[in-house]
């Protein structure tokens, strides 16, 4: 019986093809492959703040553009000798904002209609934020600024100068947590936890400074603001992935 050549290369490529299959095959059957859990762990510390932030702005206003601007240099002239003499330092006191605005009136008109906008005069607003080093002073400092002339406090805003160490120490604490559940969840899944694989540190969560509004009153007559700056809280978070052992 003669068997066409084309027909014999072809069952011999089959026969190869389905030998290669099965070596794999039997090659794979010994082999698993390594599992893995992945957990966010946190970490949490509380600080006394060492530092606070005031926004504050004096305004004045007057006929003319020129008058009020004269009018507010004078006066955060003023508020700025004071707070040097206060103990602030120049590098503490920063420019935030200088303006210049007309002011608009609508006079009633005897016919009963609302005449058109008219300018009555400016109003110049100088802002300037302040930093605090030394909390025991900052309600003289408050009142300070106020007795001077800055007569719009914007908010008073809470800190920690250098947070390394704090940040430190929750990512440490971050990492014992991760290890923690990790532990906790591996044995609830009846495995094995094994060696780290991976450490990522996908956010820093710094204290979000604790800002506190302040009055825009007449306070000259007020002893030192009474002011109360409470905890920062630091939190870190850390992403840990460990291996399942076999």
């Amino acid at each position: 019986m003669h068997i066409p050549a084309r027909l014999v290369f072809a069952l011999a490529l089959i026969g190869a093809v389905s030998t290669a299959n099965a070596q794999d095959m039997g090659a794979n059957a010994g082999q698993t492959r390594s599992g893995q859990i992945t957990i966010v762990g946190e970490g949490r510390v509380s600080a006394a703040p060492d530092m606070a932030t005031l926004s504050t702005n004096v305004v004045t206003a007057a006929k003319s553009a020129r008058e009020a601007t004269d009018a507010n240099t004078k006066a955060m002239t003023a508020v700025i000798e004071r707070f040097k003499a206060a103990g602030i330092e120049p590098r503490d006191i920063t420019t935030s904002g200088f303006s210049v605005q007309p002011r608009y009136v609508q006079p009633k008109q005897q016919d009963g209609t609302i005449a058109a906008p008219r300018i009555d005069g400016y109003e110049v607003r100088n802002g300037m934020t302040v930093r605090v080093r030394d909390l025991t002073k900052l309600g003289a400092v408050l009142d300070t600024a106020i007795t001077a002339g800055a007569n719009q406090i914007d908010g008073i805003s809470f800190d920690v100068a250098d947070p390394t160490d704090l940040l430190d120490k929750a990512g440490t604490a971050a990492v014992k947590d991760a290890r923690r559940r990790a532990e906790l969840y591996a044995e609830a899944a009846g495995v094995k936890l094994g060696r780290v694989l991976v450490i990522a540190e996908p956010s820093l969560e710094g204290p979000r400074p604790m800002m506190m509004a302040a009055p825009r009153a007449d306070f000259a007559k007020a002893s030192a603001v009474p002011i109360e700056s409470g905890e920062r809280d630091f939190s870190v978070r850390i992403r840990v992935t460990y291996a399942i052992a076999q």
